[in-house]
């Protein structure tokens, strides 16, 4: 006997014997069926939906944490976007003077935009303040300025040098984030919005 060869009763006709062999048959099939549909939902249910990106809409602070290379938008209290960030060269303490390479801390503003500069897009963070411009004159130093939130420079065309930017320091000061990134931070942070920046 084949394997799934349908065993007709004894004294069975031939008709009955076919019939039977028929409904096994279709059975067969229907079993195969369910069980691929039951599997393709099994698999799809584990994959899932990648999860959408909500658009983000206006918000009221932006935070730098410089040591965790960290800036999040902030709407009412409430970390609504994350961006891995660069820093410039010589990242740790607070900036003195021009050319330091750091990055300033404390509380600024955001006060105005350049869509055209020479890094993808730029946000002025209000530094240097009347405590910065008072300690550098104590100095007798240039409090240095025009620090930015920006992307990356408009001058890379090289995907593996643009690939190098994104995992090291390497303003001279300033904030910088992809360039996707930026067009989300321009839409998002108006100008006079407040930023905090943190060691």
């Amino acid at each position: 006997m084949r394997y799934g060869q349908t065993i007709a009763p004894a004294g069975a006709s031939p008709v009955l014997a076919g019939s039977l062999a028929s409904l096994v048959t279709h059975y067969r099939t229907l079993v195969v069926s369910v069980v691929s549909v039951l599997a393709t939902l099994m698999l799809a249910g584990c994959a899932g939906e990648p999860p959408k990106q909500t658009r983000v809409g206006r918000v009221d602070q932006v935070v730098v944490k410089k040591s965790e290379r960290k800036m999040q938008l902030i709407h009412n209290g409430e970390v609504v976007r994350e961006y891995r960030i660069a820093l410039g060269a010589q990242p740790r303490g607070h900036k003195m003077e021009q050319g330091d390479e750091r990055t300033p801390e404390g509380d600024y503003v955001l006060d105005w935009r350049n869509p055209s500069s020479l890094y993808y897009k730029s946000i002025h963070v209000s530094y240097p303040n009347e405590r910065d411009i008072r300690f550098a004159r104590f100095m007798e130093s240039d409090p240095g300025g025009m620090i930015m939130i920006h992307g990356q420079p408009d001058y890379l065309r090289s995907a593996r040098i643009k690939a190098e930017y994104q995992r090291r320091d390497w303003t001279d000061g300033c904030i910088a984030v992809q360039n996707d990134e930026m067009d989300e931070i321009w839409r998002a942070v108006r100008d006079g919005t407040p930023i905090r920046i943190l060691p």
